[in-house]
């Protein structure tokens, strides 16, 4: 059992700063996205190939349906006709605009020890760290992929 709890408590203390480097990668990445998103659009009339890299942007149109499920409960039980002609309200869909800015590695390339190094930087993980992060990240990332096996994108708007 304590080795049990012992284990929790690595992860816990684990999480912790995994989960602050997860936020923070997560917001500078739909950041830089959307900067992107933006030169592609006035500079590149909606998409760029590069040596590398490539990226387009695409504009969708996705049904979304409307939320907040615990408190139309609450409501529906304090004024029940009420709460029907809410919940049918709800139920409707509603036609959403998304941009998306799709982006990805142009075939036979790949990402290299530097741009890895210098996103970590990025992230305030020094040099040395992030030297040593490499070689685990590129395996992760590379299984990750072949698993994945799809186009990326990130919503931009």
């Amino acid at each position: 059992m304590e080795n049990k709890i012992l284990k929790l408590i690595t992860e816990d203390r684990i999480d912790i700063p995994m989960s602050s480097l997860e936020q923070k990668l997560r917001r500078r990445k739909t950041s830089d996205a959307k900067e992107i998103a933006e030169a592609i659009g006035n500079g590149f009339n909606g998409e760029f190939n590069g040596e590398r890299a490539y990226a387009f942007v695409s504009e969708e149109d996705k049904d979304r349906a409307r939320g907040m499920k615990d408190a139309v409960e609450e409501f529906s039980r304090e004024y029940p006709s009420y709460g029907r002609i809410l919940k049918g309200k709800i139920s409707e869909k509603r036609v959403e605009r998304e941009k998306h800015l799709y982006f990805g590695m142009n075939p036979g390339c790949r990402l290299n020890s530097g741009d890895y190094v210098e996103a970590l930087a990025s992230l305030g993980i020094n040099g040395r760290i992030a030297q040593a992060l490499y070689p685990e990240l590129l395996e992760i990332s590379r299984k990750l992929e072949k698993a994945r096996d799809e186009e990326r994108s990130v919503i931009v708007g």
